[in-house]
């Protein structure tokens, strides 16, 4: 196992790999002790379930299973109380997407502020706030309209 800041690290990446395989499952069990909000909604959704049910109701996945993007994680900023196993992490996305005639541009950017707990030895997610700043053409990416 490597330092608390590199295991938090990963857990953000897998986030990327996970939405981009199309496993919304997996993303959900990354969620299990965590809430999920964003500043486009007032919505607020809790455990894997509910992040999971959220993706299924959003994304579109194409014939390939996935939603046909790339979701690029940078400038993670990571500050661990290794005492109280907790932590937070600021750091921006951007999605890119390719798909049929649509060709390979960014659809999406913003911002991701975490918050981590270790339970029983592992970090997890403990919340995740979405901040989107920069919408493109996201009508192959996503099933409802932003508001």
């Amino acid at each position: 196992m490597g330092s608390s800041a590199q295991e938090i690290a990963n857990l953000v990446y897998r986030y990327a790999e996970l939405v981009d395989l199309g496993d919304f499952a997996g993303v959900g069990e990354l969620f299990t002790y965590a809430s999920v909000s964003s500043n486009v909604s007032p919505d607020v959704r809790e455990g894997a379930d509910a992040v999971r049910r959220q993706l299924e109701e959003w994304t579109r996945r194409h014939e390939d299973g996935t939603p046909r993007t790339k979701h690029l994680t940078t400038n993670l900023i990571i500050d661990v109380d290794e005492g109280k196993g907790r932590a937070l992490c600021r750091s921006y996305y951007c999605v890119l997407q390719q798909v049929g005639a649509l060709q390979l541009q960014p659809i999406a950017a913003g911002r991701y502020h975490d918050e981590f707990r270790r339970i029983g030895g592992v970090w997890w997610f403990t919340k995740r706030h979405y901040i989107n700043e920069m919408v493109g053409d996201v009508s192959a990416h996503l099933l409802q309209r932003l508001v």
